[in-house]
């Protein structure tokens, strides 16, 4: 069932004033002090992020929800893997979810969007296959970190449990499952339980997915591009990231889904992988992956409902049942 909702940490009167001592005793041995307040950037349920300005230049403090605080300790782990692909990091704090980086850049959304230049993706896509490759021989590591375990052999007992949590399903809403579709999910246990078994079968190691790997998550600086915001990464089958990826990038460009360049873009990725399968058994793979992929946003983002206000629940409300019809709607 659904979590109890617990306060951010950043909501407590004090938490600032002990995040900027915090901040001020990880910069000292770097040579580095503010030189003033900490100014709020974003607030959100999940997260919050805060300016950060010293004698180094800008920085940046990242504060995450105890659901979501798995990041810190994943951003430690791909520093140590491959430091150059997320910001510089000056600190974290797994235990209490707090990450101080280094600026990593300019948004790529605006160069992407607004530019319609999809160049970029052309050498992010085997960046990042490479990370994913890099970091599949880190799996128990990243377990034992409390990154999310999302693995074919893990998802039919978490779609399971998920089913059992009708409050997040909305069944009979406006915004929630039909009893005729919570029906037809009930009925598909057994189904998706072989669609995971022969996702595993494909022989693609498990390894980490960012899972939500779109422009807004990505920036661009002189050397090349920094990936960010971590708090949905998952310990999955690699072809989970393509969903979000492929997706933002129709909706950004109002793309139909069949658009030649979505194509490309999906193959480009996909040929990163051909130690595992010609172009043909990679595509069917990628088409085993994609419906359990909607089943694994539909779990993240029940979770991030535990970090939601009651006041703030109906904005987010469809995001579970949403996933889920989705889900429907591709297997049959």
């Amino acid at each position: 069932m659904s979590q109890a909702y617990t306060a951010a940490p950043w909501e407590e009167p004090a938490w600032l004033e002990r995040a900027t001592t915090w901040v001020a005793a990880r910069l000292a041995p770097h040579g580095v002090r503010l030189t003033g307040a900490l100014t709020s950037a974003r607030i959100r349920p999940w997260s919050a992020l805060w300016r950060a300005p010293t004698t180094a230049g800008e920085l940046w403090l990242k504060a995450c929800a105890p659901a979501l605080r798995h990041e810190a300790a994943l951003l430690g782990i791909l520093q140590r893997v491959q430091p150059d692909i997320a910001p510089p990091l000056y600190a974290v704090d797994a235990e209490d979810g707090l990450i101080l980086m280094a600026d990593g850049g300019e948004l790529l959304r605006p160069y992407t969007r607004d530019a319609r230049d999809l160049s970029h993706w052309m050498h992010i896509l085997p960046r990042y296959a490479g990370l994913q490759q890099a970091m599949a021989v880190h799996v128990a590591e990243l377990l034992a970190a409390g990154v999310l375990d999302r693995r074919p052999e893990v998802l039919p007992t978490l779609y399971a449990e998920l089913l059992t949590d009708t409050p997040a399903l909305a069944i009979g809403l406006p915004h929630g499952l039909t009893p005729a579709e919570y029906a037809a999910l009930q009925a598909q246990s057994t189904g998706f339980a072989a669609r995971c078994k022969a996702l595993a079968d494909c022989g693609i190691p498990v390894t980490i997915d960012h899972s939500d790997f779109h422009d807004g998550n990505i920036l661009r600086h002189a050397g090349g591009y920094s990936f960010i915001d971590w708090g949905d990464a998952c310990v999955a089958h690699p072809f989970f990231t393509m969903l979000v990826t492929l997706r933002s990038i129709a909706y950004g460009l109002e793309l139909a889904e069949d658009d030649p360049v979505l194509g490309e873009l999906r193959d480009l990725y996909l040929l990163q992988w051909r130690a595992y399968g010609d172009l043909d058994e990679l595509r069917h793979t990628l088409d085993l992956a994609r419906p359990l992929a909607m089943v694994n946003r539909a779990l993240t983002w029940r979770r991030a409902q535990w970090t939601l206000p009651p006041s703030q629940r109906s904005k987010y409300a469809d995001a579970v049942p949403g996933w889920l019809q989705d889900f429907l709607q591709a297997i049959n």
